[in-house]
């Protein structure tokens, strides 16, 4: 079929196999037809990455948020003056 999008060939390893057959129970309807069953897979992982990137953005947003004013007083109110007392005019 003609594309103007990027194809890729892969080889069906030992674990790609597995993968399919597992694949294959799971939708019984594309039994035989692994082509689209690594599809499906592909798509399955796609959204399993989505949502794992979700997560973590999510969990280091919530630690932000609940670290965020938890230094105040570690650095003196004229800190940027003494450091600049250390500097030659």
């Amino acid at each position: 079929m003609p594309t103007t999008k990027p194809r890729h060939m892969i080889t069906e390893t030992d674990q790609i196999s597995q993968a399919i057959s597992q694949a294959a129970k799971m939708w019984p309807e594309l039994a035989g037809q692994r082509t689209l069953l690594l599809r499906k897979l592909l798509e399955v992982g796609i959204q399993t990455v989505e949502q794992g990137l979700e997560n973590d953005t999510a969990q280091r947003l919530a630690t932000i948020e609940k670290l965020a004013g938890s230094m105040d007083g570690v650095w003196p109110a004229n800190w940027r003056e003494e450091l600049a007392e250390d500097w030659p005019r």
